[in-house]
């Protein structure tokens, strides 16, 4: 059984481009996947390392868009703030998200 990919905003992304290495790559996401995972499958090879929320090394920028962090050991609030989040943990909640890598 293949998962439908989700379009409205209220059920989770349509649409998530990435940025990295001044490379743009946009994939339709899929319920349920980090924003790593996604980019991954996308072809990129963002910077990643424990994949548990704790060492910060696969953290990004959101320029659109919001996602949920499952954890977060490794960001202050002001980073939040500013839409920063953990790729590894983060699970997109609007329709369409935009990732920056390169603004870190």
């Amino acid at each position: 059984m293949t998962a439908e990919p989700m379009t409205d905003a209220s059920a989770g992304p349509g649409e998530i481009t990435f940025i990295f290495d001044r490379a743009k790559v946009s994939v339709v996401g899929r319920p349920g996947e980090t924003l790593l995972e996604s980019a991954r499958r996308g072809g990129m090879t963002p910077p990643f390392s424990c994949e548990a929320g704790n060492c910060g090394t696969c953290m990004a920028k959101l320029t659109e868009g919001t996602a949920t962090m499952r954890v977060n050991d490794a960001l202050d609030d002001d980073e939040v703030e500013d839409g920063y989040v953990l790729t590894c943990q983060a699970v997109p909640d609007t329709a369409v998200v935009i990732v920056d890598y390169d603004d870190v």
